[in-house]
């Protein structure tokens, strides 16, 4: 499930909407095209906006554009290989083909490896991650937890979205599975905890770093820069 709050159902709508116009930044459309991949009920909806979109251009009145003839000749001189960004992106009806890398196919493109061959480095006894990238402001990186084993309790200075690719982890908010999205702010507090049938393997993507409560963070905030 994606959490049962009803301000995220409203996050993760508003997401796939600015997904289907080509309003997201660079890594948080990767993590959106790849929730498509994975989810059925976003790909039909994300469709279904695609198709809504449509209509409303069929029925604009045509506007006058400026300098006609110099547009016109501009896109004419194009490679013919080329295909230009119209803004909405183009859905595959039907269900996703799984990839044999082990990640889905918007995140291996944008990794540039599949999931064999990412350089895990140790964070914690338990955790370990692989920071991919750094665009537009958002940090993204994939994160493994081993079974039973979690992240320490923390909240966030800025907007944390994980999309869960393997396995599964459980947290303040509820249970997420593959292909949900958890969407953490400064106003959640929560520690992710794997389940314990198998390692969890997540897409993160984050605009601020994390900030630790409980005993740890009570335990470091003499250290914390003032």
């Amino acid at each position: 499930m994606i959490d049962e709050n009803a301000a995220s159902h409203g996050a993760l709508d508003t997401l796939l909407a600015e997904y289907v116009a080509g309003g997201l930044p660079q890594p948080v459309e990767v993590m959106v095209a790849a929730h498509i991949e994975l989810n059925e009920v976003s790909r039909r909806f994300a469709s279904d906006l695609e198709r809504a979109a449509g209509v409303v251009l069929d029925r604009l009145e045509p506007v006058a554009v400026a300098d006609r003839d110099h547009n016109l000749d501009s896109i004419f001189a194009l490679d013919a290989d080329l295909k230009p960004d119209v803004g909405f992106r183009s859905l595959v009806e039907g269900a996703a083909l799984p990839s044999a890398s082990g990640l889905p196919r918007a995140i291996e493109r944008y990794a540039g490896r599949p999931l064999s061959d990412v350089p895990w480095r140790r964070r914690l006894p338990g955790i370990q991650q692989w920071r991919i990238g750094t665009e537009e402001g958002y940090e993204a990186s994939l994160v493994r937890l081993r079974p039973g084993c979690g992240l320490p309790p923390h909240t966030h200075n800025g907007t944390e979205m994980t999309l869960v690719l393997q396995g599964g982890f459980s947290d303040s908010l509820g249970h997420y599975g593959v292909g949900d999205i958890s969407i953490a702010d400064d106003e959640i507090d929560h520690q992710p905890i794997a389940d314990d049938d198998g390692d969890c393997i997540g897409f993160v993507v984050s605009n601020a770093s994390l900030h630790l409560t409980g005993w740890i963070g009570r335990l470091l905030a003499p250290f914390r820069p003032r």
